[in-house]
């Protein structure tokens, strides 16, 4: 289990293992408020990916939440926000 923060580059190394990508796609380029399906993430993908989370964190995320959080960014705050709480606990 990881506790440390979990940044944009945690979330593109995720991305990459657990859905791969789209050649069309440039994981490295400024993707923080893109949202998830215009990077060419489905549901399918982004269960993957949440779920290689948890796992490698060692936290539990909320599947409304993370429905909302369509966005690099907003589901690394949310990440984030469950890490801290977990650490606080």
């Amino acid at each position: 289990m990881t506790t440390s923060e979990f940044t944009l580059q945690a979330l593109r190394t995720t991305l990459l293992e657990g859905a791969g990508t789209d050649e069309n796609v440039d994981l490295n380029g400024d993707i923080a408020d893109t949202t998830f399906e215009d990077l060419g993430y489905e549901s399918l993908a982004m269960l993957e990916t949440v779920g290689r989370i948890e796992r490698e964190y060692g936290i539990d995320l909320d599947e409304e939440e993370v429905a909302l959080a369509n966005t690099p960014r907003a589901l690394i705050r949310l990440v984030n926000d469950r890490l801290s709480a977990a650490q606080s606990a």
